[in-house]
Formats: structure tokens, C-alpha cells, sequence
């Protein structure tokens, strides 16, 4: 009689690597399994480096990598356990830091408040009434009222403005900032939603002032904005939070988002929005526009 000598091999090893599988604990004395993080300390120092400047100090070095969240709405972003960052803005900051363990599991967060005393006087944020906290920050801003059909409206509250429409009305919120001629600007702000349909949300500067019951495109066309949520961009369709820069659509007319100023004077920081079906509209915060160079 033939034994096949090969498939008793495979049987036997099968068997055998079953065997050892079942016997492994899942965890190891003082080593862990390589899943669950052991060290867990995501304590950090601040340093003052210069005027509106700081390092981020891990206190712990046994990990994979962190996340920082600065305080000002952009939530958690990758960076190294040693980190320079540039607050440009005056006010109190919540600074988080995660570390991140085996398996990109947070394996602790630790928190510290910083207080910037000065904005930078060159890249401080020059929208006045952006965080949307009470009626004096309401009132920075005006309004194009009224909107053909009285559907696109803008709402504040809890710190938010947001702006609902439907039917493809549309409305623009905007306020004068003061620019300096050869120096660039860049937008950006916090924003939310559930999800749009048929939508746009976009930032325009420009020289030319808004008026009431017309589109607004800056100095330019529609093809001109700095930032914006465009569902025919490809952002808006699904639930987001955080950064505009981010969230929402890349221009290709103007990647970086920024804005050149051609001459010193007034020019019009503009939300240009509406759409067919914004459900329960878009929101927004901690509105900047600040010089870059």
C-alpha cells in the first residue's frame, strides 16, 4: 500500500500550529500583547520661544507619534512629540495633546491652557466679530436682506452663525476690512453641518462692495472664491466638522486660498451661500482673514 507522505506532513504541521495558536496567552506579563498601550503619560510642557511662539514638549518619548489640538476649533492633527506652533491671535487656549500607541490606539491626552497676552501685528486676524458670541459680534457684520423669496437666512446662536436655504435662494453675509497694497491675505474659519444637497458656502474678497438681492463674486467671477463647502466641488454631501481649509472644496483657480491685495484700501470679506436643499444649513465660527507675509 502507497502513503501519501506530503499530506500527512501538511495534516501534521496544521495540527501542530493549532495547538501552540491555542496555548499563547493573549497578554504577557510586563510586555503586553502589542495592541493595548502600557504607557499612558501624555503630559507636555509649554515653553515661550518669542512673542505669539511655543514649543510643545512630550514629557513621555515611548510612543508612536502625537496629536495636538491647538484650541482653535481645527481639532487633533498629526505632529511630533516636539512641537513649534504660532498662535497669532490673542486669547485663551486650550491645548491638548494625544499620544498615540500600538495599533494607532490613543493611548492618553493630557491638556494645558495657554494665554496669548497681544495678537501678532502682522498675522493677527483681521474679521471682527468671528466667534459669533453675543450680539456685538452679530452686529460687525451686514446682511444683504432682504432675499428674493425669504429663504435663505442666517441664524445665530451658541457661537455659531448658520445659514439655512432652499428653492436655489441664496444671500451673502460680509463686513470691510482695511488691506495693505502687495500683501496676501488667507481665509479660513471652523464650519459644520449634517450634509447638504444641491449647495454652495463660499468665501469671496474683494474690492467691490455687496448689495442687496445680488450674487457676490468679489472682483471676479464665481470661479474666484478663497475657500468654500461646494457640493459640485465634492464636499458638503455628508456630515463634517472642523477647518474650511480642510473640510471643503480645493479651488483650482486658487489652491492656497489666499487673496493679493492690488491696492491699500477697504475690501469686503464675503460669505456668498445658498442652494436648493441645505437642510439644516451650515454653520460657522472663528472666522479669520490674516496677511501671510
Amino acid at each position: 500500500m502507497k502513503t501519501n507522505i506530503s499530506k500527512i506532513r501538511v495534516l501534521t504541521l496544521i495540527s501542530a500550529a493549532l495547538f501552540i495558536s491555542s496555548c499563547m496567552p493573549e497578554t504577557v506579563d510586563g510586555d503586553g500583547n502589542g495592541l493595548t498601550p502600557t504607557n499612558t503619560d501624555a503630559s507636555f510642557t509649554v515653553t515661550k520661544t518669542s512673542e505669539n511662539h511655543y514649543k510643545l514638549t512630550s514629557s513621555n518619548q515611548n510612543y508612536l507619534y502625537s496629536n495636538w489640538d491647538l484650541g482653535d476649533g481645527g481639532g487633533f492633527g498629526r505632529g511630533a512629540n516636539i512641537n513649534d506652533v504660532f498662535i497669532p491671535d490673542e486669547g485663551t487656549y486650550v491645548i491638548q495633546h494625544q499620544i498615540i500607541g500600538q495599533g494607532g490606539v490613543v493611548a492618553g491626552t493630557s491638556s494645558q491652557t495657554v494665554k496669548v497676552d497681544k495678537s501678532d501685528p502682522l498675522s493677527g486676524n483681521l474679521i471682527q466679530g468671528g466667534k459669533f458670541l453675543d450680539a456685538t459680534d452679530v452686529a460687525k457684520w451686514t446682511m444683504t436682506f432682504p432675499n428674493p423669496s425669504n429663504t435663505a437666512l442666517w441664524s445665530f446662536a451658541n457661537g455659531w452663525a448658520t445659514f439655512t436655504a432652499k428653492g436655489w435662494d441664496r444671500n451673502v453675509m460680509y463686513q470691510a476690512i482695511q488691506v495693505v497694497k502687495g500683501r496676501k491675505y488667507m481665509a479660513d474659519a471652523v464650519v459644520t453641518s449634517k450634509g447638504v444637497s444641491d449647495s454652495w458656502f463660499e468665501i469671496y474678497v474683494g474690492y467691490t462692495k455687496p448689495t442687496a438681492n445680488n450674487d457676490y463674486t468679489g472682483d471676479g467671477n464665481d470661479s474666484t472664491w478663497l475657500r468654500g463647502i461646494n457640493t459640485w466641488a465634492g464636499s458638503g454631501t455628508t456630515a463634517f466638522e472642523g477647518k474650511i481649509s480642510s473640510k471643503g472644496s480645493v479651488n483650482v483657480n486658487n489652491p492656497t486660498g489666499t487673496f493679493t491685495a492690488t491696492q491699500d484700501g477697504t475690501v469686503y470679506f464675503a460669505i456668498r451661500s445658498g442652494g436648493n436643499d441645505m437642510k439644516e444649513g451650515i454653520s460657522i465660527k472663528n472666522v479669520e482673514f490674516r496677511g501671510v507675509n
